[in-house]
């Protein structure tokens, strides 16, 4: 997808709440019990605080009717219906099982009668040639705009200024149109977008996630990637605006989806290369510095509808350039989640000032999705059911005294099945989780080799022996 197709697209809006850091909250009130269907649904029906139905037709496909519960967001019911989506809300139990929605139909231009077809031929060369003109108009107004601008600046600022000034010449007419103050300080650039009216442009469908301070929801706009501040109900709100992947995270495609051997190791190269992307710094006109995760895991891996992997969240990453030898992490090495930390953050004995640490905890989170993988992948018929790691020996919700006692004083790791040695390809998965898992960090495989091996394993017509 290119920057310059302006084509609907499905995104996601992570929309973070930074009033006085409070937590998103939902509606209080009677709940009442609603029908659902959705690809979200975990029943025949729901619980919230009213019934909503959703109408979405997007880019070549059908509409699609999605019903559920909602509990945030109430003035979305108010909204008018377009050619893309419509948004139904009620307040009685099951209210919303046998409403059906239309979208506003596009009209087709009707046909005119000979005498207005004559007329427009007449029309057409008038309309065109006033706008030449008042493009003409335009024009000549930005330019004796520019050369008073110029002459100020000589005035007050002296020659240099005209001299700086002079590098502006290359920038767009849009550029140059626009306010230098008009900015929501995204940085995405005000040649692509007029950040102010993105917000305004989003049409909100139905809310897929939610965290302590913000929600994750599915809309649709003009298929680019992009950042806003926005107000809602007297909240200001900072939306990223990404790409929407239909089948979640990770943790939930595995928790509802068995694997083949060829899709397990499909998932485990795309993931590895996006690994390795982060930690490796490129150079020149289009680089970037080193990154660690600091907090991967299943949940913050995302399918795509190609079956492929992409990492997401980089709320706690840090980022490592050989030129300044720079790294910001705050007062707390102990960030992440407590489930996924390797051992040398749980006992406190990472090397904070060293950025190859932050790497090798990543690599020690690697080795654990990939055991959630494998125990999802079929061999022989046999597959077991998701868990997530440590699932047999610590609370659903671990301490850090509790991870701290199994993984640095009980020296344990995940159980790896003994099944996996039937097949050629989990067999290498295994060995490569063994060696995520020193505990000596530095012993651990780098993501670039870790990658490397996938793929040789992926492409190579015979596959890796079985390892006894």
């Amino acid at each position: 997808m290119t920057l310059g197709s302006p084509r609907k697209g499905l995104l996601m809006l992570l929309m973070a709440l930074v009033t006085q850091g409070d937590p998103v909250k939902p509606s209080r009130g009677p709940l009442v019990t609603c029908t659902c269907e959705s690809p979200h649904c975990k029943g025949p029906t729901c619980r919230g605080a009213w019934c909503t139905v959703v109408l979405v037709r997007e880019e070549g496909r059908h509409p699609q009717e999605h019903r559920g519960c909602g509990n945030l967001h109430r003035e979305l019911c108010r909204g008018r219906p377009t050619e893309f989506v419509n948004h139904y809300c009620c307040d009685s139990h099951l209210c919303n099982h046998n409403v059906s929605l239309v979208l506003e139909a596009t009209q087709p231009p009707s046909e005119q009668p000979g005498t207005d077809g004559q007329l427009a031929l007449i029309l057409g060369p008038v309309l065109a040639l006033l706008a030449l003109v008042a493009l003409g108009v335009l024009g000549l107004w930005h330019v004796r705009r520019r050369q008073e601008k110029q002459r100020g600046l000589h005035s007050e600022l002296g020659e240099s200024s005209l001299i700086l000034k002079a590098s502006e010449q290359g920038d767009s007419m849009l550029g140059d149109l626009l306010d230098s103050d008009c900015t929501t300080g995204s940085g995405s650039g005000l040649p692509f977008l007029v950040q102010r009216t993105v917000a305004r442009q989003v049409a909100l469908v139905e809310c897929v996630g939610k965290g302590r301070y913000g929600e994750v929801w599915r809309g649709l706009w003009h298929g680019f990637i992009a950042s806003d501040m926005t107000s809602r109900n007297s909240s200001t709100q900072l939306w990223l605006i990404t790409h929407y992947h239909e089948h979640g995270s990770l943790y939930d495609f595995l928790q509802r989806q068995t694997l083949e051997p060829h899709l397990a190791l499909r998932l485990a190269v795309s993931a590895a290369c996006g690994l390795a992307h982060l930690h490796v710094e490129i150079f020149g006109t289009q680089g970037k510095p080193a990154i660690a995760h600091r907090d991967f895991k299943s949940r913050n891996v995302l399918v795509k509808s190609n079956l492929q992997c992409c990492i997401a969240d980089l709320g706690l990453a840090v980022m490592h350039s050989q030129g300044s030898d720079y790294l910001d992490i705050g007062n707390n090495p102990r960030v992440g989640t407590k489930r996924y930390m390797a051992p040398e953050v749980l006992d406190e004995q990472i090397r904070t000032d060293c950025f190859e640490s932050y790497k090798w905890t990543d690599i020690w989170a690697f080795g654990l999705v990939l055991w959630e993988i494998a125990r999802r992948t079929i061999v022989n018929g046999i597959v077991e059911d998701y868990r997530p790691p440590f699932y047999d020996v610590v609370p659903n919700d671990p301490s850090f005294e509790d991870m701290k006692k199994v993984v640095c004083v009980d020296q344990q790791t995940p159980t790896i099945p003994n099944r996996l040695a039937a097949d050629p390809v989990l067999s290498g998965l295994a060995q490569m989780m063994r060696e995520c898992w020193y505990p000596n960090p530095s012993a651990r495989l780098t993501a670039l080799r870790i990658k490397k091996t996938l793929q040789k394993i992926s492409n190579s017509p015979e596959k890796p022996k079985v390892i006894q």
